[in-house]
């Protein structure tokens, strides 16, 4: 059967260099903050254009100590997307803050600016747009909703890490952005993973203190953390992957064009990308007006699919009491319904392309047309 996400392929380009540094790991023996993670970190930040990368366990871990680091806590407020992972509101709620769910755009399917400023108050503390399967949100509007009440902006980037905005990089878009490092991201380590990126000095050290139980120097601890830090043989595994990322993006773009090119004019709704945006595709979803049968037709063409994601935060249980109001975000919740994500990585043929869009068109000729969103 197809693989949606072929990290095999990946490895064996890799193999040689990931089994030197994991050898040098196991030499060494520094497992916990080796010289590799200083390593990662400075060519990390490199890469995204800021002065500073903290390394921490995982995407989930780096919005917590962002948060924690920007002093979030209970009672305060943090508006954000319904349409994304637990782990960006979870976060939120576990400091005892509230989330706020905005409704997203019916195009990019990520937080929508024109109705962030609605939805500031006095208890607003943080504003958090997600860049979903791959792209930035609009960064420059959210950014300057922010700047208008004095609240910061945490980019969550663990779909997006690689792509860019207006010539910038992701992850570099804001005061603090945070990515995952989780295998099936584009930039995956073999386990869990993730970083903080700040062009401020005095934030980046708080992160340092936070991801180690709060200590600036062993045994001392001046504020509260948690055991956040990542392993130095995740950080191997970023390594030997970096030298291939650029060209693992190109390619996931092209694919992306190329599939929007074989639907074009089929009965699904393809990715838009913004003008001035380039997306890592960390999904290619399209939407479906039957999302069951079509997944069910794609499976008995040996096509694998996935859901991302069926039910949006505001209607999670675990939320449901954590709210500030209620959320109205009809865009969110009809996406939720007809969202279905096809195979992508960096490896797949023009056969294997040619093969899934031909199932997606005789899986969705018969069906009534997508509404808009």
């Amino acid at each position: 059967m197809m693989q949606f996400i072929d990290l095999k392929a990946q490895q064996a380009r890799i193999r040689a260099d990931l089994d030197r540094r994991m050898a040098a790991v196991l030499d060494h023996g520094q497992y916990i903050l080796g010289p590799e993670i200083g390593e990662m970190e400075r060519a990390l930040a490199d890469y995204v254009g800021v002065g500073h990368c903290v390394s921490v366990s995982s995407g989930t871990d780096a919005l917590s100590i962002a948060f924690m680091a920007l002093g979030i806590e209970a009672g305060d407020e943090v508006i954000t997307t319904p349409f994304s992972f637990i782990a960006t509101a979870e976060t939120i709620a576990l400091l005892g803050a509230r989330p706020v769910f905005v409704d997203v755009d019916p195009r990019t399917y990520n937080l929508d600016p024109a109705l962030v400023e609605d939805a500031v108050t006095p208890r607003t503390k943080a504003i958090v747009p997600v860049g979903l399967y791959g792209q930035c949100a609009d960064m420059d509007a959210i950014d300057a909703v922010a700047a208008r009440h004095g609240v910061p902006v945490v980019e969550d980037a663990a779909q997006s890490f690689g792509a860019t905005y207006q010539g910038r990089r992701s992850c570099g878009l804001s005061i603090i952005g945070c990515t995952s490092f989780f295998p099936a991201k584009p930039l995956g380590c073999y386990g869990d993973g993730g970083a903080c990126f700040t062009a401020d000095p005095a934030l980046a050290k708080r992160m340092v203190e936070i991801r180690n139980h709060g200590q600036d120097r062993r045994y001392h601890h001046p504020i509260l953390g948690l055991n956040g830090r990542m392993d130095t043989l995740q950080a191997a595994v970023i390594l030997a992957k970096l030298p291939i990322f650029d060209d693992e993006v190109a390619a996931r773009a092209r694919i992306g064009d190329r599939y929007s090119e074989l639907l074009g004019g089929a009965n699904c709704v393809t990715p838009w990308i913004a003008p001035g945006n380039t997306s890592v595709y960390a999904q290619y979803t399209v939407q479906v007006s039957d999302r069951d049968a079509v997944v069910q037709a794609l499976q008995a063409a040996g096509v694998p699919t996935a859901v991302h994601y069926p039910v949006t935060l505001d209607r999670q249980p675990a939320l449901a009491q954590r709210m500030s109001g209620g959320a109205d975000c009809p865009v969110s919740h009809r996406l939720a319904e007809r969202v279905v994500s096809l195979p992508m990585h960096p490896y797949l043929k023009e056969e294997d392309l040619q093969r899934v869009t031909a199932a997606v068109r005789a899986a969705t000729a018969a069906l009534p047309p997508v509404g808009p969103a």
